[in-house]
């Protein structure tokens, strides 16, 4: 989905989400195609790619971390390149194109911060980031990300998971849910200049969701701190959902005992529910769910692959959702 000022919101097509193909045959294309959607497309999969050469790994501050043995935490598939991972993105606070937010991220600055933890919790507390990231060892977990536009990534990121913070701060009976808030500076963000939702960004998770060991709060990716563009300096990981269930820059985290109104349930509610668990079965009201496509992988006509139920976790956080239709809890 873009948002253009003119326009309001417009949803991609199919030939947007085509996996990356190499740059000499999209420009060759290109002359084929000339102007149009299709030709459109193609162009701001070249700028992508542009990006991504540009942007070369090792430039960020490194991040210690141990390899994970939690079940579920090491997927086998080949992980994604750094250079398409940080410069193929959804952040809106700078911009609604995918090559938006490695353009604008730059201006944001990710030293101080501090993450106010509040709510239903018998220690809340705020946190400089430098307490946060040394609250427990850091670990390298490499997890499938799948975007609701029918996109996916493999990324080896680095945190611990979020239940660790959460013991700490000691949720009280009435905790039903976690609710996370991102920032929102104007002066830093371009997009939060532009009312496409209703800033600051909110997610939230059911307590046994944030609970779960998968659930990872996390500082880094590929032995690095994050990059401005993939969610610095502390963001959520949530792999059996989509993507934007996955907040970044959190600034807040509060526990409640009402189900949080999040940001895109109240931007579009027939489209993306609070739970926006990875499921095949449920279709999109624009597209189907059933297929995906890797990013950076083979060519610009490569082969859809079948979408995993829970994203490949079921067997870790399939029982949290026993007995619940699906469908009706999208």
């Amino acid at each position: 989905m873009h948002f253009r000022p003119d326009r309001g919101f417009t949803h991609l097509a199919s030939s947007e989400i085509t996996p990356r193909a190499a740059y000499a045959q999209r420009r060759d294309l290109l002359k084929v195609l000339g102007t149009g959607i299709a030709g459109a497309a193609l162009a701001a999969w070249a700028q992508r790619d542009a990006l991504a050469q540009a942007a070369p790994p090792g430039k960020l501050a490194a991040l210690p971390a141990v390899r994970s043995n939690l079940p579920g935490a090491i997927v086998m598939d080949k992980p994604t390149r750094l250079a398409d991972i940080t410069s193929y993105n959804n952040f809106y606070e700078f911009g609604t194109g995918k090559a938006d937010p490695a353009q604008n991220a730059h201006t944001l600055q990710t030293r101080p911060w501090t993450v106010a933890v509040e709510g239903e919790v018998k220690k809340p507390k705020v946190y400089d980031i430098e307490e946060l990231l040394r609250l427990a060892p850091q670990e390298e977990r490499i997890y499938r990300l799948r975007c609701v536009e029918g996109w996916s990534m493999v990324v080896p990121w680095i945190g611990y998971s979020l239940s660790e913070l959460i013991r700490r701060v000691e949720p009280t009976g009435n905790a039903k849910y976690v609710e996370f808030v991102t920032l929102a500076d104007s002066k830093q963000m371009p997009g939060v200049r532009w009312r496409v939702l209703d800033w600051p960004y909110v997610e939230g998770l059911r307590i046994d969701e944030a609970m779960n060991p998968l659930a990872l709060l996390a500082f880094g990716l590929y032995g690095e701190v994050l990059a401005n563009q993939n969610g610095a300096p502390v963001r959520m990981v949530v792999p059996w959902k989509y993507g934007f269930k996955s907040a970044k820059s959190i600034v807040r985290i509060r526990f409640v005992d009402k189900q949080p109104a999040t940001s895109w349930e109240k931007a579009a509610p027939s489209e993306y529910g609070f739970y926006s668990n990875v499921n095949p079965g449920v279709d999109h009201p624009r597209w189907s769910q059933a297929t995906e496509r890797r990013i950076g992988e083979d060519g610009l006509f490569a082969r859809r692959r079948q979408t995993l139920m829970f994203n490949g976790y079921e067997a870790q956080v399939g029982q949290m959702y026993a007995g619940m239709d699906l469908k009706k809890f999208y």
